[in-house]
């Protein structure tokens, strides 16, 4: 992939955009469809715009219609339709499904090998900054609602007026962004609006971090308080608009009602749902009231749930699916899968990898707040050997926050080469040296209690046992491995370290923000990255992992130093203010960092064409289609 810089533009994991600093102007080509964002070059206008450029049409030999299976990732089932997602509900395939449901403000991808806005994919049509990257201008496609009104501005507005209302429940928020950096929300027209921001911004981050949570949502039919309730505009007062959002959000909790409730029928995307199961299993069918120009070629996608990777593989091997994956242990046999008519690929990912810490559990909170507990710990994980014994080549190590590849500008050169290489030895004597011993069982025990240099640290008490519990994503014979590999490595210190198993909605729901009063504190440590832990956009920054007032800092990490570079990096075109955020993180370890597999190996079937595995997690399953013959 190929990050252009000197310039910088961007939308997002549910996230999305790419890359290439920006100073104040920017200009392409527009044209019918995904936007290119190279060939923008610095100069001295005010403005600041985003256009497409064109987009291929379907390959010839293709044919409408049929249905095609997609294997969803083991044990982790769509559990949410409503496009402001709240905790639990933020893994890829929900934002995946959506998108197709109902279309983003801004959708960027990579598949190009570069950062590119793409306008079909996308409600807006044009994003214009000004007044020193502080207005920002977007004007719409012409689409319309299955139920035949229009997408307009008001649909922008009621997603705005709904997420300010309840910004602490929308699981996307961190303080001082989106909404809080909107100073004003002016329609211009039914398709334009204007925002006036409390601050400069940097361009790319804001339209592919921050426009790209964005989705316009159908006012004129959700815009209600209750079941059965009359539509009005609630959502213009905040106990409006809060009722409105707990409305929807209800319906958004009754998984068995998705494929026949009447409010997830107005849609204005090239798929509505067909069906959906409480076991995971969903239909997608192609829409017959979409009228942009990326209308579905299918007739619908059927998206079938496993219990694990080797169930599977079991029905891919069977010639079951046309679109599945290849547990890594089962790597050595994409030749036979080849003769069958697969292509076998890797589907790599913008993204990092890592297990959060809990720094207010009761009971080791303040032992995982020593950086050099931190420290020991990473020195005992063996990224690159976990990589190749565990995930047969398949993943890479990651060494901090921001995407070790493809390479970038936005990572330092503190976190590329690896602040702290496999050394349990060091990092035992480490532990030891702050006064630490092994007890009968050989786990570390904290026998020098206090604040010295050569003490446990503050808050650590006397007799604390260095002995860690992660709950952790079941399904994949490879994350099981990885967890028992840990385990015989963090012994090699004295770190006592188990592990439970859970499907993927139930860690991220239960590895939540708490205070250690709560009993949801419990949880010390927590994983959820069979295929990637947090999948980002085109600008790099993870402040909602990191910083003290993100949405997903799971573990409640806080560091005034980290705050204030994350905010730099949303201001500043600068990919030096990205590199400063790596470098900084790299060191402070605010989480354990784990090796990165490919999101998935894929299996593709020959007959099914136009697939394009982006770095960003994005699908955009309407553009598939059936070869002839």
């Amino acid at each position: 992939m190929n990050f252009e810089m000197p310039i910088v533009r961007r939308g997002m994991l549910a996230r999305r955009v790419r890359p290439a600093p920006v100073a104040a102007s920017v200009l392409a080509t527009l044209g019918a469809g995904a936007l290119l964002i190279s060939g923008l070059s610095p100069a001295s206008a005010a403005a600041t715009a985003y256009r497409s450029a064109p987009h291929q049409s379907t390959a010839r030999g293709a044919k409408g219609g049929g249905t095609v299976t997609f294997a969803e990732p083991p044990n982790a089932t769509p559990n949410a339709i409503f496009p402001i997602a709240t905790a639990g509900n933020t893994a890829a395939h929900n934002s995946a499904i959506q998108a197709e449901l109902y279309v983003p403000l801004t959708f960027y991808d990579a598949t190009s090998g570069k950062l590119a806005f793409d306008a079909r994919a996308s409600v807006a049509k044009s994003i214009v900054y000004s007044n020193g990257d502080k207005t920002v201008t977007v004007t719409l496609q012409k689409l319309k609602w299955s139920d035949g009104s229009p997408v307009t501005s008001g649909g922008v507005e009621f997603f705005y007026n709904l997420v300010k209302a309840n910004k602490a429940k929308w699981a996307n928020y961190v303080g001082g962004q989106f909404p809080d950096n909107v100073a004003s929300f002016t329609i211009l027209s039914p398709s334009s609006f204007r925002l006036a921001l409390t601050s400069t911004v940097n361009p790319l981050w804001f339209s592919g971090n921050e426009l790209s949570l964005v989705t316009p949502l159908p006012q004129q039919a959700w815009d209600v308080e209750s079941s059965g309730g009359k539509v009005g505009n609630y959502d213009t007062t905040t106990a409006g608009a809060k009722a409105v959002f707990n409305y929807l959000n209800g319906q958004d909790n009754h998984l068995a009602t998705f494929g026949t409730n009447k409010v997830w029928k107005v849609t204005d995307g090239p798929f509505t749902i067909g069906s959906w199961t409480t076991s995971g299993a969903v239909t997608l069918d192609k829409s017959r009231t979409y009228d942009g120009s990326d209308a579905a070629h299918l007739s619908s996608v059927q998206l079938l749930p496993f219990a694990s990777a080797d169930a599977e593989f079991n029905v891919l091997r069977a010639g079951g699916l046309d679109y599945g994956y290849v547990p890594t242990s089962d790597l050595s046999q994409s030749g036979y899968l080849k003769s069958k008519g697969y292509t076998v690929k890797p589907w790599n990912g913008w993204a990092i990898n890592y297990a959060p810490y809990n720094f207010n559990n009761p009971t080791l909170g303040a032992t995982l707040k020593q950086l050099y507990v931190r420290q020991a710990i990473q020195m005992a994980i063996n990224q690159p050997e976990i990589a190749k014994a565990v995930w047969q080549g398949e993943a890479a190590p990651v060494y901090g926050p921001v995407p070790q590849s493809p390479p970038s500008a936005f990572l330092s050169a503190t976190q590329k080469k690896n602040p702290y290489p496999f050394d349990p030895a060091k990092g035992k004597k480490l532990l030891e040296s702050h006064g630490w011993r092994p007890d009968s069982s050989g786990i570390m025990t904290c026998k020098s209690a206090g604040s010295g240099a050569s003490q446990c640290g503050s808050g650590v008490k006397a007799g604390t046992v260095l002995d860690m519990h992660t709950l952790s994503e079941s399904g994949s014979t490879q994350t099981t491995n990885q967890m028992e590999v840990m385990q015989s490595e963090l012994s090699s210190i004295g770190v006592g370290f188990q592990a439970s198993y859970a499907p993927l909605n139930t860690v991220l729901s239960e590895t939540a923000q708490c205070k250690p009063t709560q009993a949801s504190c419990s949880w010390q440590l927590s994983f959820f990255g069979t295929q990637g832990s947090w999948y980002f956009s085109p600008s790099p920054n993870g402040d909602p992992l990191f910083a003290t007032t993100g949405s997903a800092n799971f573990g409640s990490y806080s560091n005034p130093t980290a705050d204030k570079l994350a905010v730099a990096a949303t201001t500043s075109a600068n990919p030096a203010a990205l590199r400063a955020w790596s470098s900084y993180l790299a060191v402070q370890l605010p989480a354990m960092w784990l090796p990165l597999p490919a999101y998935q190996v894929s299996a593709i079937k020959d007959t099914l064409k136009g697939v394009s595995q982006d770095p960003l997690a994005g699908q955009t399953i309407q553009r598939w289609y059936l070869a002839n013959g």
